[in-house]
């Protein structure tokens, strides 16, 4: 009989993602959303999935559902959440009904702070290039891959992208605590989600939790030059097998990247000392899958980032424009540090948005002191409103120069004015890394880009 799974919050980037996965399993699904956007939305209109009109529907819950995931958009008092629980139907959190899919495979997971979705990108990047077919989670839109999840009972293996954020409005834990991987890689910690973890240690004790949760026996791949990571790691008494890994050598010339291996140099596409330290990591995990290491920098060469990760917009071959997604302080000092590392001869100019809740925090800000330093033009633009609706206390240009310890720090509050300036910008020969989980209030990026050709 034809499974029905109904999506409360479809249209959410993982969410509309499985939703597709389960479509393609042969399953009916349906599911609400009080607002969709692209590529969401076009996705799931492909697929017949979307919404006829956007809100929510009690009247769509009834008893002949086999089952209702819940998305993180939606709200504790959600209609048709209380009309499901009135109804007593099984309720899954995202994560939960992941592993309830996958509990039969073998299931590795990429974790950390910063780095999961570019190590995931990559291992799958490799298996596809070498045959080697698996079921898959992760993040961002990779290249050559139509969807982000993919759930194939024939298969026996999966890839996770292992978040530390809340599972659902009714769990509060972790979603990588329900993943219980076979091997898993931790690629770094640094505080974030403070209005979930109100501290640093908190924060790091979802990882020490995390660790709990790898099968007897299993692999926990971890970066050792990451000082938390090792710390937790190498404390962990729990029967498991522990795989350190550290970047390898390698020399850049410019945007080009080279691992230096055996006496050989192997060109890759991707640049920064983090995405060389990140590839060694997936290079772990791909031959615990069984590729070996002249497979994997074969087709390691080929890849060339997931989405909005240093992903180039624009290039001229003297004028750069890069878009990142970037936001938290480890982050950005990681995407700065390695476009400065490829164009020490250009001016870098690094544009940060504060948009998230830790980043608008006026308790969180000490965490970036330093994190744009190596730029040689900085720029961070925040909206007061949005600090006003987050609840937060107010911050100003001021202290946001001061913690981020640096005086010649140019701070934007009106979207307007820094479009404006931005476009009134002289770029040619330079390098501009746009770094933002958000949109600058507004920027047109195709404007930008064709304003940039012209000069």
């Amino acid at each position: 009989m034809q499974k029905h799974i109904h999506f409360i919050a479809i249209g959410g980037a993982a969410m509309h993602n499985l939703a597709i996965a389960l479509y393609k399993k042969g399953y009916k699904v349906t599911g609400s959303d009080d607002t969709i956007f692209d590529p969401s939305k076009s996705r799931l209109e492909k697929y017949g999935l979307l919404p006829e009109k956007f809100g929510w529907f009690p009247e769509k819950i009834s008893s002949d559902i086999d089952a209702i995931i819940l998305g993180m958009h939606a709200k504790p008092d959600n209609p048709e959440l209380k009309k499901a629980q009135a109804l007593g139907l099984p309720i899954y959190s995202y994560p939960e009904y992941i592993y309830e899919q996958t509990k039969n495979m073998n299931r590795v997971v990429i974790a950390g702070s910063h780095g999961k979705t570019t190590i995931t990108s990559m291992v799958l990047h490799v298996l596809d290039k070498t045959g080697k077919e698996v079921n898959y989670m992760v993040g961002s839109q990779l290249k050559g891959f139509e969807v982000m999840v993919k759930l194939n009972d024939d298969l026996d293996a999966v890839i996770l992208e292992g978040d530390e954020y809340l599972s659902s409005p009714l769990d509060s834990r972790p979603k990588f605590l329900w993943y219980h991987p076979h091997t898993t890689l931790i690629s770094g910690i640094a505080w974030d989600h403070k209005n979930k973890f109100s501290t640093e240690e908190i924060y790091i004790d979802q990882f020490r939790d995390y660790l709990k949760v790898v099968e007897k026996n299993g692999n926990i791949i971890y970066n050792e030059e990451d000082d938390k990571v090792k710390q937790i790691v190498e404390e962990f008494k729990g029967q498991v097998n522990k795989i350190p890994y550290k970047t390898p050598a390698y020399r850049n010339d410019g945007m080009q990247y080279f691992l230096l291996k055996n006496n050989r140099e192997i060109p890759l596409k991707i640049i920064g000392r983090h995405n060389i330290q990140n590839l060694e990591g997936a290079r772990k995990i791909c031959n615990i899958l069984g590729v070996s290491n002249d497979d994997f920098y074969q087709a390691i060469q080929s890849f060339e980032g997931a989405q909005r990760r240093l992903e180039i917009i624009y290039n001229d071959g003297e004028t750069y424009v890069f878009k990142d997604f970037a936001h938290a302080p480890s982050k950005a000092q990681a995407s700065v540090n390695a476009v400065k590392e490829s164009f020490p001869d250009k001016e870098v100019i690094a544009l940060l948005e504060l948009h998230t809740y830790s980043s608008l925090d006026s308790e969180f800000l000490p965490q970036y002191k330093g994190k744009l330093q190596k730029a040689d033009k900085a720029i961070v633009f925040y909206s007061p409103n949005a600090v006003k609706i987050k609840g937060l206390k107010n911050i100003d240009a001021d202290t946001i120069k001061k913690q981020f310890d640096r005086e010649d720090l140019i701070v934007y509050t009106e979207p307007e004015k820094l479009h404006k300036d931005l476009f009134a910008m002289d770029l040619k020969g330079k390098v501009l890394l746009m770094m933002s989980s958000g949109n600058y209030g507004g920027l047109d990026e195709n404007d930008l880009i064709e304003k940039i050709k012209k000069i």
